[in-house]
């Protein structure tokens, strides 16, 4: 029996989402990002889901078979879903450090200050490929830091057991129809526009002890 993946609904409305992320991407943007990509990869987990019930794994083999195509999309999708969700999660704030206080913190005592890690952080996401992700994660198995760390793909970079508490989506459909090539402003808007209250609960939730 496949597990029904379910698709995670935005902290707010459709509506609301065209509001509150005006600053950071257009309307449209929002629309065709969340109900065509996000849910995409949703729609995807399921139909690969379904398909691995049904393989031939004794035809699995280094080169080609079909067990291994659908291991390797099932990667992508779920890594394209987990971090679409953190994603929404995280927007729709006024990027106020202060609402967050234990994140906060945190980061200053890893970074220094906060102006330090937003540095580091734009840094991290401006090199991700045209099709990449910045993201800061808690490196829960190996280090117990924050580290900022930049993924290709959805999935290329990742840190095993690397918990993401903020994800910045920087594939260029997430910014073009509004700011163009500008990732860089883009960037800067998606910082400016954090909800750092709900990163603050995302990290006492996995993080704090």
């Amino acid at each position: 029996m496949a597990y029904e993946w379910k698709f995670n609904a935005r902290p707010y409305s459709d509506e609301e989402a065209k509001k509150l992320l005006s600053d950071v991407v257009s309307p449209e943007t929002t629309d065709w990002h969340y109900n065509k990509h996000h849910k995409g990869y949703v729609a995807a987990l399921n139909t690969i889901e379904k398909g691995l019930e049904q393989t031939d794994r004794s035809a699995a083999n280094g080169n080609y078979s079909e067990v291994g195509e659908l291991k390797r999309r099932f990667t992508w999708n779920h890594a394209g879903t987990l971090l679409h969700d953190v994603y929404w999660e995280v927007l729709g704030g006024d990027g106020d450090i202060s609402k967050g206080p234990d994140i906060k913190s945190a980061i200053e005592k890893e970074f220094g200050s906060f102006d330090k890690w937003k540095e580091d952080y734009k840094a991290t996401a401006m090199a991700a490929k045209l099709s990449g992700w910045g993201l800061l994660v808690y490196d829960q198995l190996y280090s117990g830091r924050l580290l900022n760390v930049l993924v290709d793909e959805h999935q290329y970079g990742a840190i095993w057991g690397g918990i993401p508490l903020i994800s910045c989506d920087v594939f260029e459909h997430a910014y073009y129809h509004k700011d163009g090539p500008g990732r860089a402003g883009y960037i800067d808007n998606f910082i400016n526009n954090l909800h750092w209250g709900r990163v603050n609960e995302r990290y006492k939730k996995y993080v704090a002890k």
